[in-house]
């Protein structure tokens, strides 16, 4: 709709956890770089917990993609909120198993088998596990513990990443089991003005802009309207955007920042 008015090929801000728009941040950078030695490493789990809208999603799909399938076996699970061997069950059909049993026990073996052959084929099983804190049924936690318990002589079979909001941190601790198996912790904090200005001009960029578009007085108000949160900034500059070439401006400017805020 704005994208052709502002020279872009595609909408900058859109709130989906899409790895083309990953802004290389040092904090997502310090955790794309431990994912992969704990996955390589057979270390276990690891957990990456932030406020709503701070980008575990976009990390998440963003760590997956750098996977290559033939060394790799991964799934994802974005709706833990299920009774225990519902989760089992959703866990193996994202893990390619076919026609997974209605059985607990059968389903530990049959993820333990597959697993084990994960392995002897030289592939490292990857299970993401987003929005973890909704996960009401301890029993849940103890399936993730049981499948850690697959394990050779030197590490552990899969490598289970769990991302939620920081309140999951406090009920992991209240789990030694499954907290003792996570490796690192890592919390995403808001941006900085700084961040939130490289931010934007990054996601513009993706989006084929040559030339700036947000005034640094504009970014400047972007941040203290948004905080700093990445989800709440790509609301407002989207409607920025739409709102510029409502009015035909020429950038955006805090003025278009202020119009738009109204519609937030």
């Amino acid at each position: 709709m704005y994208e052709a008015y502002w020279g872009l090929s595609r909408a900058p801000f859109q709130n989906v956890p899409d790895p083309a728009f990953f802004c290389p941040l040092p904090v997502h950078l310090e955790v794309l770089g431990r994912l992969p030695y704990v996955v390589d490493h057979g270390k276990g789990a690891a957990l990456l917990t932030g406020e709503v809208g701070c980008g575990k999603s976009t990390l998440g799909r963003v760590f997956l993609s750098q996977l290559d399938a033939s060394k790799y076996d991964v799934g994802l699970v974005i709706n833990p909120a299920l009774a225990g061997r519902d989760l089992l069950h959703e866990i193996a059909l994202q893990l390619g198993l076919s026609r997974p049993s209605p059985h607990r026990s059968v389903l530990l073996r049959a993820l333990a088998d597959h697993l084990l052959a994960n392995a002897e084929r030289g592939a490292a099983t990857v299970l993401i596990v987003d929005e973890a804190q909704t996960i009401a049924d301890e029993a849940v936690f103890e399936d993730l513990r049981m499948l850690l318990n697959f394990q050779l002589n030197d590490r552990y079979l899969l490598s289970l990443i769990l991302l939620g909001l920081p309140e999951l941190r406090t009920r992991l601790a209240r789990l030694p089991s499954l907290n003792q198996r996570i490796a690192f912790r890592l919390n995403l904090s808001f941006l900085n003005p700084e961040e939130t200005a490289f931010y934007i001009t990054f996601r513009l960029k993706k989006a084929g802009a040559t030339a700036p578009i947000f005034t640094d007085q504009a970014m400047d108000l972007v941040y203290r309207e948004t905080g700093g949160i990445p989800r709440s900034i790509n609301n407002l500059c989207d409607l920025c955007l739409y709102d510029g070439w409502k009015r035909r401006a020429e950038a955006v400017d805090a003025s278009v920042v202020e119009a738009a805020l109204a519609f937030v």
